[in-house]
């Protein structure tokens, strides 16, 4: 059963209405990969070089439980009532998850193999899409404290 503080917030993203699809799925996967403390995620553009996506997600889990949780979420809250993600593969080993949502495709990494397999180096001609900082759980809360102490000096 998903989070109900985790469905509300999702469903915000999904039913924006200037996030079109599948960029509202891909946004709403970065969000919950962010507020599940995945680190260094990358959302790129690959609309216009692959026939396979439009969007591919790559971050970085610090544990497989991490990682699982973040796949288990995505599917929960993100995919419509009655369909299924195309493939998930990598879940008994935990050091490299794909999640295939079809227009969509997430890849989440420990970061050792994240540098092995360099999808980072392998992409980079890709565009990168600004994932909005409010999607990071209380990241807004830390720019303030962070504002006021410098406001010290």
């Amino acid at each position: 059963m998903s989070n109900p503080y985790v469905k509300k917030e999702v469903a915000k993203i999904i039913s924006n209405e200037s996030l079109e699809y599948p960029l509202n799925t891909a946004m709403a996967s970065c969000w919950i990969i962010a507020n599940f403390k995945g680190v260094n995620i990358k959302l790129l553009d690959s609309s216009q070089t692959s026939s396979l996506c439009d969007y591919n997600i790559i971050a970085t889990a610090e544990n497989h439980i991490q990682a699982r949780t973040m796949v288990d979420e995505i599917l929960a809250n993100t995919l419509p009532e009655g369909t299924e993600a195309k493939s998930i593969e990598g879940v008994e080993a935990g050091d490299w998850i794909l999640l295939d949502l079809g227009d969509v495709i997430i890849h989440i990494f420990d970061e050792n193999s994240r540098e092995v397999y360099d999808l980072d180096g392998l992409w980079s001609d890709l565009a990168s899409i600004d994932i909005p900082t409010e999607y990071y759980h209380g990241s807004s809360e830390i720019e303030q404290k962070l504002e006021t102490a410098e406001s010290y000096f």
